[in-house]
């Protein structure tokens, strides 16, 4: 939706304020240098709007969607052949890429980038000079571009937002060490959306020097290190999934603050890849449809859990200046240590492309059973289940 399009669904709204806090010098000078206005304060914050039912008809119908990685040459040669190094951080998840500048990339490199985000997940490119409004354009590539009615962005450019931890302190609070908060966690972008989110792409111009880390977990992995048994039992199941922001009820005010929700996957199949991922997050996934309580309670626990305590499945990225990230929010969960103790400044811009409706397709293989990579007692497992399923069906 346009932003004009979401200035007219937000009728009731908190009016924004103009913010004063000092920019990090790299980042002032990226934005000096893009041309971007900061006369009226940085960054521009939205009008915020009060009633569920006005951030419901921001997007709430479905919308065509076409996967940028599907139109890709498998190969991906334009991409891989033009950088000057390609590197694999682990078996399973992260590559980073050298010798490329993501504004210059063609629009079959694009396509192939898209791809491989979905096979790695995440994707790594330092020394990169990309301003706020090329960052959008490459957003707009992969899909439309979400404009958070919530959150801050930069002037002039709804679709880029911004992240900066001094300036969210100034509203939520400081972290602190017991209680580092924000995206400080495990979570996933954007999930309660009728289209959630597909690529993510942060900038950081600013990083502190020492920590300032962030993590990446593999759904694909997470899946496959379930027994094929309990894979049998979550394939088809739905699960609620929330906002993080609240709303009132325009109806019973009083009421409390309420959450947008809505109901997908719990597992779901990337339309580029065509390989099955498990699809929660602890922060937002709400409830398991069709359980009890301490039913869906327990299960999700423990599918948190082996997201995020099987470190062989992440990656840890160590930040330096200029550097780009980006991610696949169907296939992982990502968490933004605060390994630095808030005592430097950070500073980044964020684009999310959102892509289509989350579907699951029983036939989809796993990522190993898709690469030919299973091991012989994995492969003969999981053949007793599907020919299990097999005589259920018949």
């Amino acid at each position: 939706m346009a932003p004009s399009a979401i200035s007219e669904a937000i009728v009731d709204v908190v009016e924004p304020r103009k913010d004063t806090l000092p920019l990090p010098d790299a980042t002032l000078e990226r934005l000096t240098k893009a041309g971007i206005d900061l006369s009226k304060g940085y960054p521009y914050r939205p009008a915020k709007p009060l009633y569920l039912d006005d951030v419901y008809k921001i997007r709430g119908e479905e919308r065509e969607y076409v996967d940028a990685g599907t139109r890709a040459d498998k190969s991906k040669k334009s991409l891989l052949s033009a950088a000057t190094k390609v590197t694999d951080l682990t078996v399973h998840i992260g590559t980073e890429i050298e010798g490329l500048q993501l504004k210059d990339l063609t629009p079959e490199q694009r396509d192939e980038l898209a791809l491989l985000i979905a096979e790695r997940s995440v994707v790594f490119f330092r020394d990169q000079d990309i301003s706020p409004q090329q960052q959008q354009e490459l957003g707009e590539w992969f899909g439309e571009v979400e404009v958070h009615p919530q959150h801050p962005h930069v002037p002039g450019i709804p679709g880029v937002n911004i992240i900066w931890p001094d300036l969210f302190a100034q509203e939520l609070g400081a972290p602190s060490f017991r209680k580092p908060g924000g995206a400080s966690r495990w979570h996933s972008d954007l999930v309660h959306e009728l289209q959630p989110a597909g690529i993510t792409h942060l900038h950081n111009d600013a990083i502190p020097p020492i920590g300032g880390d962030t993590l990446w977990a593999s759904g694909y992995s997470a899946y496959e290190k379930l027994s094929p048994d309990f894979r049998a039992f979550l394939d088809g199941k739905k699960a609620v999934y929330r906002s993080a922001h609240s709303y009132l009820d325009r109806e019973n005010p009083t009421g409390g603050p309420h959450h947008i929700e809505r109901t997908h996957p719990l597992v779901r199949v990337h339309p580029a890849t065509g390989w099955k991922a498990l699809w929660v997050n602890r922060g937002m996934t709400d409830r398991i449809v069709g359980l009890d309580k301490a039913e869906s309670d327990l299960i999700l626990n423990y599918l948190y859990d082996v997201y995020e305590k099987n470190v062989d499945i992440q990656v840890r990225f160590k930040w330096t200046p200029n550097t780009s990230a980006l991610w696949d929010n169907r296939v992982t969960i990502h968490n933004a240590s605060w390994d630095y103790g808030g005592r430097y400044p950070r500073h980044g811009t964020r684009v999310t492309s959102l892509a289509e409706v989350p579907y699951f397709d029983p036939k989809a293989p796993t990522r190993r059973q898709a690469l030919g990579i299973l091991d012989k007692g994995e492969q003969e497992a999981l053949d007793l289940v599907t020919a299990k399923l097999r005589e259920t069906l018949l």
